[in-house]
């Protein structure tokens, strides 16, 4: 048996990079997956089966998880057809990366509703069934820059902070129905958006890292794996660092 045989795990964005990651991590440890995407294209059936090898139940769900009636009913689908929703991965991210003087209101309205709004849609989506189980783990996956900020990434760091700020409330909120909230923030994750990168770029990234390399989505995966299971059954309202020791 694996660390999460008999759960069930919604994963948003999953279709691709650290999403699909935590999604096949998840199915080698035994849960039943349920992962979103804006689109559930060619790509995402092909995660979809990749997940189905590990002989889980698996389902992908085109939803635009920024709109919130749209998540509402996606989570009510979800919990008809997998029965119950033990896990919550708030995955779902973009960038629109630019110096404030050059932002614009649509730059940052965009991905604080992608990266933070989504959060809230899905956990106050999740919630009521989470207290009916009276269990539950929330995890949301923030960054580095949400802790240190970044120049150029306003948007994104007030985003991915807030979703560090988001899950030590609902700690506090629920801790008492048996529902734990944590975050992950990851350092310089190497994926295809980093592979965009010039190698100039990615050098200076890891010359600040003492390990002296990019982490893999794994190294965010395996965490997840750790957080949802009952391993860290004790541990809520935290935010654990995947950086390499980028970030101290």
């Amino acid at each position: 048996m694996g660390l999460l045989t008999g759960k069930v795990a919604i994963v948003t964005g999953a279709a691709r990079g650290i999403g699909k990651a935590i999604a096949l991590r998840f199915a080698q440890e035994g849960a039943d997956i349920a992962f979103t995407d804006l689109n559930i294209d060619e790509n995402a059936k092909a995660t979809e089966a990749e997940i189905a090898a590990y002989g889980v139940k698996v389902k992908g769900f085109a939803s635009n998880a920024a709109n919130y009636e749209d998540t509402h009913k996606v989570v009510e689908e979800i919990h008809k057809e997998f029965g119950r929703i033990d896990i919550l991965v708030n995955n779902a991210g973009i960038t629109r990366d630019g110096l404030m003087m050059r932002m614009d209101e649509a730059q940052w309205d965009m991905v604080i509703n992608v990266n933070l709004k989504s959060a809230f849609n899905f956990i106050h989506a999740v919630t009521p069934i989470m207290m009916r189980q009276r269990s539950g783990s929330i995890i949301n996956m923030s960054s580095v820059v949400g802790v240190s900020g970044n120049a150029g990434q306003a948007n994104y760091s007030a985003s991915k902070a807030g979703m560090i700020g988001l899950a030590k409330s609902i700690a506090k909120e629920l801790g008492s129905r048996g529902i734990r909230a944590n975050s992950i923030a990851p350092g310089f994750i190497v994926t295809d958006m980093t592979h965009q990168l010039s190698d100039d770029v990615r050098k200076q990234w890891e010359s600040n890292i003492p390990m002296r390399r990019g982490g893999t989505p794994e190294d965010v995966a395996n965490t997840c794996v750790y957080l949802a299971s009952d391993l860290s059954s004790y541990v809520t309202g935290q935010t654990i660092h995947v950086c390499g020791g980028m970030n101290m």
